[in-house]
Parts: structure tokens; sequence; C-alpha cells
């Protein structure tokens, strides 16, 4: 860890104490975890208060921890016709079985599956901070708005209602950002069906854009592969004699 990011997680955990859930730091960033119960407070501090001032909210994610690091293609090797099938019984989305759009019951891996990622920048300081909060109701996930602390953050908060369906509490105009009015269900959720659920058309007989129910057969074309970024790997692996080419 550079001396700045130690300095800056010295300075976060004297003020912050145990509130700090958990704190990482990772190709040259610092993430720290705090709880929904502590966020408002923590945000507030974060950005008032002079050894951290962060005047600025970058960026705001959803993230959906279900079968978090579980990849479902062997990559190592490929048949000469490429990839054709999943390999692992755990593509969620890509069989339709899961959650609300079916019997099965879809689960993080990791105890906790929706979270909201807040970045900072202090630009006093020249720092950057990523904060991450978990819901603690996977079927109703909520969080506190900031909105009252960075006003910009309206838009970012209603993105990821729309797409993960986490609530943020407080937020006074919480409506879908990018999805139809009509639309069912929240798209990056990783039981949401790749097919999606319905499809529209414009019928001309009614003179207007139509809903009906998907008519495609869902299709495993594109693999869903975890791998390491090779940018930020350690290469320890033994060098080749240049002289075998």
């Amino acid at each position: 860890m550079s001396d700045a990011l130690d300095g800056l997680l010295e300075r976060l955990r004297e003020r912050f104490g145990d509130r700090i859930v958990s704190a990482c730091q990772d190709v040259g960033e610092l993430t720290i975890e705090s709880r929904a119960s502590d966020l408002l407070e923590m945000m507030t501090a974060l950005r008032d208060e002079e050894p951290f001032r962060f005047e600025q909210l970058t960026d705001l994610c959803g993230v959906d921890y279900a079968a978090y690091g579980q990849g479902e293609w062997i990559t190592e090797q490929a048949s000469n016709a490429g990839f054709s099938r999943g390999v692992q019984g755990n593509n969620f989305a890509r069989l339709g079985l899961t959650g609300i759009y079916g019997t099965d019951t879809i689960e993080s891996n990791t105890g906790r599956r929706f979270a909201a990622v807040y970045h900072l920048l202090s630009v006093t300081h020249n720092h950057r901070l990523r904060v991450r909060v978990f819901c603690e109701d996977d079927n109703f996930p909520v969080v506190p708005s900031v909105i009252d602390i960075w006003a910009g953050v309206n838009w970012f908060e209603r993105e990821a209602f729309d797409l993960y369906g986490i609530i943020f509490e407080g937020h006074p105009d919480l409506r879908r950002l990018l999805t139809d009015y009509g639309f069912i269900g929240h798209p990056f959720r990783k039981d949401f069906p790749l097919i999606g659920n319905v499809e529209v058309r414009y019928n001309e007989e009614k003179g207007r854009v139509v809903y009906e129910p998907v008519s495609i057969e869902p299709r495993v074309l594109v693999p869903r592969v975890v791998r390491q970024d090779s940018r930020y790997a350690d290469d320890d692996r033994p060098q080749e004699d240049a002289g075998n080419g």
C-alpha cells in the first residue's frame, strides 16, 4: 500500500473505528465497507471534515453478488469449433430458472447479495476512496439515500434502483431511469432472464406499440468467465529462453 493510502486508512480508522466493517487495498485503490445504519454519518464526515474533504461523489453503482466468483465455462482449452456449451449448472438467468421468474431461489454465495458502491474524490487532498454498503435484506434491499450530501447522486441512485432494484430511502423521486414505464423486473440482477420477459412491436391495427410475451428461446452463446486481469497479476512464471523463439 502506498504511503498516501496508508495515511488515509489510518485517519479513517482513527475517526470511525469499528464502524468500518472491513478495508482493503488493491491495484492502488482503497475500499472500505460501512453498515447501512452508519452510512449517512460517515458520508457527511467524509465530505466535510478536513482530514478527508471528499467534495465529489463521482459515481454510484449497484452490485449483485449472487454466484460471485463462480464461472460456468472451462476456458483453458477450446475445441477447434469454439465454445458451444456451458459446463456448470449455475447459469441462472441463461436457463431462466430463478427468483420471481421460476421455481428456484437464487442466493448469494457470500451470504450478502446486493450492495451499493460509492466512488469519492477529494480534490483538496487528491485522494480517491470507494465505500461499499450491503443491503441487509436480499428480498427488499434498502440503503439510505445520500442525495442530501451530494445532490449529483440523484440519477445514479435512480439507475441503481432501475437496474438492481435497490431502494434508496429518502430519495425524493425514485423512478426508473433507463427502462420503460411498464418494465417488469430489474435487468442487472443475476436472476433476470437474458431473453427478458416481454417483447414489443408496433401493431398497425391498434396504431401503437404493444407488449407481448417473449417468443425467442434462451441460447448460451457468450461465456460468463471469471478471470484475473493480467495487467495487475504478478508475472511469476519462468521466463522462456529467448533462443527457443
